[in-house]
């Protein structure tokens, strides 16, 4: 199994300047590639202290020109808040300045305070997301670029510098909605996780993604990738308490970024699983939630974390996992031991786990 590294730029109630934070993370995004992990990640977030990252592409720039191997994930650049016809030209850059090291996250937001910051509706974000996918697959697949849709009417133009290879099998969008699956499905992206609900019911959403991307490409999905929050820890009580207390933090500063109890997801059209989500929370309240979403993860000694990623895995098959080490909070010198003791004990144990090679691992 490929296992990456994911960089997390949170900073909750600014408990640090938003400065160290960024000299910390790329600190610890700098021991990835020599302890092993195979890919860096991050994502693209505005405006909170949810995440300090708002431009995904220009950190894995700087990443590209620090690192030799190492793939270059974005988890996800969020399609309705740019120009689409920018998004291929920055991706084909990063690419070609990288050497093909570029894999393409997408997605399509939630964040209400995002998407006004940006002026965007949100109400349209499923309908951008799709037409705004298209044209970023077809650019990066053509050279060009060309489109005439309901929100985007895009005159003919080459992309400079061109992409020199395929992003087919290389791009993927990150969903929990299990409305959307038929459409990325339709489009020919593969899957990014990232853990929100049972692993029984991911499981079942994949079987109905799987046979919808037979239907529409005449092939096989490429294996999904899975994020995943990491407290490891050689004693299994230190792990837990951990884990609880950082990746609960991670989940309420989540719930507070999303607004997820505010109301406004039953009237916002397009994101029914997320009122739902809304919903649960409203039944079990925050703490209990929060407790779950860390049930989902693997923490615990580096033999505990093991059996967990081997369950994820004989769930939902992924063949790759990108783990965070440092969030909710966390010091910085336990997020650092979190992260060399799994890359000592466990990851050496995860690569060894039997699964389909991603397509863009084959194709460096």
């Amino acid at each position: 199994m490929h296992v990456g590294y994911n960089t997390f730029f949170q900073n909750p109630d600014r408990y640090l300047s938003d400065q160290e934070v960024y000299r910390q993370e790329l600190r610890l995004a700098m021991l990835a590639e020599p302890l092993g992990f195979e890919s860096i990640w991050s994502t693209e977030h505005h405006f909170t202290d949810y995440l300090i990252s708002p431009d995904v592409i220009q950190f894995l720039t700087y990443m590209a020109a620090v690192t030799e191997r190492a793939y270059l994930g974005s988890a996800v650049v969020v399609l309705p808040w740019h120009d689409p016809i920018r998004v291929v030209e920055q991706v084909a850059m990063l690419d070609t300045l990288s050497n093909g090291r570029m894999i393409l996250g997408l997605g399509r937001g939630l964040g209400r305070v995002e998407f006004e910051g940006l002026r965007v509706n949100m109400g349209d974000s499923r309908e951008i997301f799709a037409e705004y996918a298209q044209v970023v697959i077809e650019g990066l697949e053509n050279g060009y670029c060309e489109f005439e849709g309901k929100f985007l009417r895009q005159p003919r133009r080459d992309i400079r510098p061109a992409p020199f290879k395929s992003f087919k099998d290389r791009t993927y969008a990150a969903t929990m909605s299990p409305e959307s699956l038929p459409n990325l499905a339709r489009l020919g992206l593969g899957i990014l996780v990232i853990p929100q609900k049972p692993w029984a019911e991911v499981e079942k959403d994949f079987s109905v993604y799987n046979a919808a991307f037979r239907d529409e490409n005449g092939r096989d999905a490429p294996p999904p990738l899975c994020a995943a929050f990491i407290c490891v820890d050689e004693d299994a009580a230190r792990a837990e308490e951990n884990a609880h207390r950082y990746i609960g933090d991670y989940y309420h500063s989540m719930m507070k970024h999303y607004e997820l109890t505010a109301g406004h997801l039953a009237n916002t059209k397009g994101y029914d699983f997320y009122h739902r989500v809304a919903k649960h929370i409203e039944r079990h309240g925050a703490d209990k939630s929060a407790a779950q979403f860390v049930e989902l993860m693997p923490f615990g000694t580096p033999e505990q974390v093991l059996k967990k990623v081997r369950f994820i895995h004989e769930r939902i098959g992924n063949s790759a996992l990108l783990p965070t080490f440092s969030f909710g909070g966390m010091p910085y010198d336990m997020a650092e031991r979190n992260l060399r003791l799994f890359a000592e004990a466990v990851m050496p144990e995860v690569k060894k786990i039997s699964t389909r090679e991603p397509e863009f691992a084959k194709t460096a």
